[in-house]
């Protein structure tokens, strides 16, 4: 699987029928399908480009006016669905990075976006869940990486009016950093 999308629906009922068609519309594999805080609901396919691309195009039309946000990354960073999924073995060096959005799809395409600006690791994706819907990525490495792709993940969130707020915090506590991990 070299590529992912996602659509974030406003509507739980919405969100379900744009999983089906996504599924019906072209050979992709469902990732996650499921509501998500304040009752919104996700659909993350993978698969080749084309499909991909194809899935989320036919889903953002049966979506309408309920779509909140989406993204299609055709060369996803290898770390970032392990981060997603918490299975993560990166460990915490130097500098954190904080980046919050307002939606799923933004976080994800940030967090694809800073990892590739800069030799930074993701520590954790913590998506929508039990947070408002909003979504906090945790970055490490140097500070100087840290700072520069922070600074392009923010960037990306910033131009689609999704970013909350960014943070990078160059020696941060040892206690801080166990309880955030």
């Amino acid at each position: 699987m070299h590529s992912i999308g996602l659509i974030e629906t406003s509507s739980i009922a919405k969100g379900i029928e744009v999983g089906d068609i996504m599924a019906k519309t072209a050979d992709i594999t469902i990732l996650v399908t499921k509501t998500i805080c304040p009752g919104k609901y996700i659909v993350m396919v993978g698969g080749d480009v084309a499909a991909v691309e194809a899935a989320v195009n036919q889903g953002e039309i049966v979506g309408g006016s309920t779509v909140v946000d989406k993204f299609l990354i055709p060369n996803i960073h290898a770390s970032i669905l392990p981060a997603i999924s918490g299975a993560t073995s990166a460990d915490y060096s130097g500098a954190l990075g904080v980046l919050e959005t307002y939606t799923v799809a933004t976080m994800v395409d940030s967090a694809d976006a800073a990892l590739k600006a800069a030799n930074v690791t993701c520590l954790r994706l913590h998506l929508a869940f039990g947070i408002g819907g909003k979504c906090y990525g945790l970055f490490t490495g140097d500070v100087a990486s840290v700072e520069a792709a922070i600074k392009v993940g923010a960037d990306l969130a910033g131009s689609k009016g999704m970013l909350v707020q960014y943070v990078v915090i160059p020696r941060p506590h040892a206690e801080m950093i166990k309880h955030l991990l």
